[in-house]
């Protein structure tokens, strides 16, 4: 039996969407890409939420930082109380769904956590969601700032998914900007994007969107919520198939 694994890598991101952990679903190896660079406006310490209004952002606040410092060098503003804001507008979005108190219970495990380290929060927010659907089972998860990956770009994520003994590699959509689909090629590493099925599940506030927190999820369908996380991936090859959808 082969012991070739399929390798999902992304930076941590705060709570993020359903599409990240049907990502996650698929992995045998998970790796937090921490030691990269932070991009302001990205979805690392923020995230969307669904009210009345439509999505709104909740965001951490952060200290000043330099450009090119990598995620897990990032500090938070603790002197903002902005656990506690982020708290009231969770309560605002969703305290009239089935699951709110459990969603709420989850949120607070996290924010219980006393630390100014971004990289360190997010993370803790991915694995909490990781645990609640127990999308833990039979899976590493590992910080890329633990190892000594060389290269830039697809060369470093190929040495990555190499160095995980990875046969596949199952990535989002942006990658196909960046991504040297050749240079997996050479070294038999299959490239499968994901095919995002977007299921709708119970929602307030009129039409389904996708796009926000999973903790949407969580306080409109509870553990059942898994069965929402359930996309598959394509071959990069047929990647224009779905982009054209």
């Amino acid at each position: 039996m082969s012991n070739k694994k399929s390798i999902v890598i992304s930076q941590p991101m705060l709570f993020p969407w359903v599409g990240m952990f049907e990502q996650i679903r698929l992995a045998d190896v998970f790796i937090f890409y921490d030691d990269v660079q932070f991009s302001k406006g990205s979805f690392t310490n923020r995230v969307q939420l669904k009210s009345k209004k439509g999505s709104e952002w909740m965001t951490i606040p952060l200290e000043k930082f330099h450009l090119g410092q990598n995620i897990n060098e990032i500090v938070i503003s603790n002197h903002i109380d902005w656990k506690n804001k982020h708290l009231i507008h969770l309560e605002r979005c969703y305290e009239k769904t089935i699951f709110f108190e459990e969603m709420m219970t989850l949120v607070k495990s996290v924010y219980d956590i006393q630390s100014d380290s971004l990289s360190e929060i997010t993370i803790a927010s991915m694995k909490a969601i990781c645990n609640y659907f127990d999308l833990t089972q039979m899976k590493t998860f590992c910080l890329s700032s633990e190892y000594n990956f060389q290269g830039q770009s697809s060369e470093r994520v190929l040495n990555s998914v190499l160095h995980f003994n990875g046969s596949r590699y199952i990535t989002g959509h942006g990658a196909q900007h960046y991504l040297d689909h050749e240079l997996f090629n050479e070294k038999g590493i299959k490239i499968e994007y994901m095919n995002y099925k977007k299921v709708s599940y119970p929602q307030l506030f009129g039409a389904f969107t996708p796009y926000v927190t999973i903790l949407d999820l969580i306080a409109n369908c509870g553990k059942k919520g898994s069965g929402y996380i359930c996309s598959d991936t394509i071959d990069w090859r047929d990647i224009s198939q779905i982009l054209e959808k």
